[in-house]
């Protein structure tokens, strides 16, 4: 049986262009996900990795590009490197409400047995929320080791 899937919805006060670069631009994803990176030309049918920043050795999650449409649309296909079968997929849409946008992260697809679905539910909410807090007052999460997430699939 196909997992559900995980829709995460966040209202963050920016523009969507602001949103698509933290999302996509090295610079900026540094500064909120753990010190990861998002590394790709963005361009359908382009690979797409997250990867640590400090050496880009580690690669946490690979995938392709499905689908680009800056800033409103990202799809990609998400798989841990060492477990390519257990591919997935997430789709980010950006839309701006006033003087916000409504981020939504829609992840699913998942294998039936999939370890990813459990990974990226405890990742998701962490991610997302330090994304807001970047957008919103600089400054993303500091402290990933104590939230014991620094590494995982999401």
């Amino acid at each position: 049986m196909q997992k559900p899937d995980q829709v995460y919805v966040s209202y963050i006060r920016s523009t969507p262009q602001k949103v698509w670069r933290a999302i996509t631009e090295p610079e900026f994803a540094r500064q909120y996900w753990c010190a990861n990176v998002n590394i790709s030309d963005w361009k359908k049918g382009s690979k797409w990795e997250h990867v640590e920043d400090g050496n880009r050795a580690e690669v946490y999650v690979t995938g392709e590009v499905l689908e680009s449409i800056p800033p409103k649309r990202l799809v990609l296909t998400w798989a841990d490197p060492d477990a390519r079968a257990d591919q997935s997929r997430v789709t980010f849409e950006i839309e701006p409400i006033a003087d916000m946008v409504r981020l939504k992260v829609i992840h699913g697809d998942f294998q039936s047995g999939s370890e990813m679905a459990g990974k990226v539910a405890g990742g998701w909410p962490l991610v997302l929320s330090s994304l807001k807090s970047f957008l919103e007052t600089g400054k993303g999460f500091e402290n990933w080791a104590a939230l014991k997430t620094c590494g995982s699939a999401a």
